[in-house]
């Protein structure tokens, strides 16, 4: 037996999609957005996202088309995108499916119910958004939801949680300008 640095599962490099290879070379914003109410909460993490400014704001995402969250969100016409924070790392995986949540992924952190969604106690900050657009786009295997931002929220903002190439990283606090 012999034990490899390599991913026994992950395709050779001139396998994979080029895009998918572009796209994890850039730094990406980790976020989970949740959708519905205690009886019937869905949510997913996110990092396939843009924040536009205007009045209203906008917030541009590619969702599953497949996952609960999406059907959840499509019934409530409401979400809320949580920031997350180096500590939440693990949220992330559950969210992600990608690490086992006994009881679910919802077990992992402190909620709040809102008008939106369940918003993250402890989160970077949140936007309650309702659904800007319906039937969304489709975009590659995702679905392009626009959401319209109706609220925020902003908390500790001390190690925003990013992904590179499949790897969490935190952004360094913001240095002084030499200008």
């Amino acid at each position: 037996m012999s034990i490899s640095s390599e991913h026994p599962f992950l395709p050779p490099e001139a396998d994979r999609s080029p895009a998918r290879r572009f796209r994890g070379r850039l730094p990406s914003p980790v976020t989970v957005w949740t959708a519905g109410s205690a009886g019937n909460r869905a949510g997913l993490t996110v990092s396939s996202l843009l924040v536009a400014d205007g009045e209203p704001g906008y917030v541009l995402g590619v969702l599953d088309p497949l996952s609960d969250l999406w059907d959840t969100l499509r019934d409530t016409g409401a979400v809320v995108v949580n920031l997350l924070n180096w500590q939440h790392r693990q949220l992330a995986d559950a969210f992600g499916y990608v690490a086992p949540a006994p009881g679910g992924p919802f077990r992992l952190g402190e909620w709040i119910d809102t008008e939106w969604g369940p918003a993250l106690a402890d989160a970077g900050g949140w936007a309650g958004c309702v659904l800007a657009d319906q039937p969304p786009a489709e975009l590659g295997w995702g679905l392009l939801v626009q959401l319209q931002v109706a609220h925020t929220v902003f908390g500790e903002d001390a190690a925003p949680l990013a992904h590179r190439r499949g790897r969490y990283l935190t952004v360094a606090p913001e240095q002084p300008s030499g200008r």
